[in-house]
């Protein structure tokens, strides 16, 4: 062996070809050695075991040409980039996602055929909003707990119409990140005292979910339309953390109030998104056409367009409003929610 690896080195040598060599500790035994020798015309590797110490630590030593290194790094960096758990189909060339746990999403596709794109929602979470809801319903405030609700509604409007003015759809996309918190944290609460009592909810843990979820999706929608600012996000950052702390602070101590504000933050949602249909009427905002994912969720025309879009999210604020009020009113009258049925896929 060592005959051949001197030879090896000699001949190096003599053509003038490069190579380095290091010796590595670690990666033999103690009773094995391993010399490698590559080079761009040939390659020699000799395994053997031996008693090749240096320093008292067994040793190996390779010899590579710096020809055969980009191949080596080219080899390296791809492996480097593979992502775990991945594969990719030669014939249609999409990443096929394998897992161990045999979890896998079936094949979903719309009615025409056509593949379902989306993995925020699924097709039976779609509907049709019902457009004939009574838009003009008003809790008329009765008692203390009321007016305060109210006040505390009209108030926050005030820093809301001074920041964000005409410009609706900044105005909607900030509205329906702090939208989708009420119903968060009431189903939240309302699952944990579920399981502290032993006792069933009356579906409200449901209906204030989905609530929270069609929310979200207003969100998601409005996000297509207007690309917020940087600013704009912080704001979102700041106003979230602090509506909910704030909210759930509330919600522990009167659901009925918490309920009541809400029903009427679902009023002053009305009302901007009435004004933000009067500008797109009146040419003040151009009515450009309808997202995807608009057109999918609520089964909108294809050729679907933003005032079309506006139109529903205002109905689905219309039932929101009404299932806030009602839930407020059970509590006023001494209820429990899971004393009446909860409204459930009542958008």
């Amino acid at each position: 062996m060592n005959q051949l690896m001197v030879r090896s080195v000699f001949r190096h040598a003599i053509t003038g070809s490069k190579y380095s060599r290091y010796i590595s500790s670690a990666a033999a035994s103690p009773l094995s050695a391993v010399a490698v020798v590559t080079s761009s015309d040939e390659a020699v590797v000799v395994r053997g075991q031996g008693l090749g110490f240096l320093g008292g630590a067994p040793w190996s030593w390779r010899t590579m040409s710096t020809a055969a290194e980009p191949e080596a790094r080219k080899v390296e960096k791809e492996s480097s980039t593979a992502v775990p758990g991945k594969k990719k189909n030669e014939e249609s060339g999409e990443v096929v996602v394998s897992s161990y746990w045999g979890i896998s999403r079936p094949k979903i596709t719309r009615e025409d055929g056509t593949e379902w794109p989306w993995n925020c929602f699924m097709p039976w979470e779609t509907y049709q909003s019902d457009l004939s809801i009574d838009l003009k319903k008003h809790h008329v405030p009765k008692n203390f707990t009321d007016k305060f609700a109210y006040r505390t509604v009209k108030l926050l409007r005030i820093p809301t119409d001074i920041f964000f003015q005409r410009r609706y759809g900044c105005r909607a996309m900030m509205l329906e990140t702090v939208a989708a918190v009420p119903g968060m944290v009431g189903g939240m609460l309302l699952h944990l005292r579920s399981l502290r009592k032993f006792q069933q909810s009356g579906g409200w843990i449901k209906a204030l979910l989905e609530e929270a979820e069609n929310e979200r999706m207003h969100l998601m929608t409005m996000v297509e339309l207007v690309k917020p600012k940087w600013y704009e996000r912080l704001l979102v950052l700041t106003v979230q953390g602090v509506f909910f702390n704030s909210f759930f602070v509330l919600y522990l101590l009167s659901p009925k109030l918490a309920h009541r504000i809400v029903g009427y933050l679902e009023e002053e949602a009305i009302h901007s998104y009435t004004e933000y249909l009067q500008d797109i009427d009146s040419g003040a905002i151009e009515n450009v056409p309808a997202p995807a994912i608009a057109i999918d969720y609520w089964r909108l025309p294809k050729d679907a367009t933003l005032k079309d879009v506006i139109t529903v999210v205002r109905a689905d604020e219309a039932h929101h409003r009404d299932v806030n009020h009602f839930a407020s009113d059970l509590h006023f009258q001494g209820k429990e929610l899971r004393e009446a049925p909860a409204p459930l896929s009542y958008h």
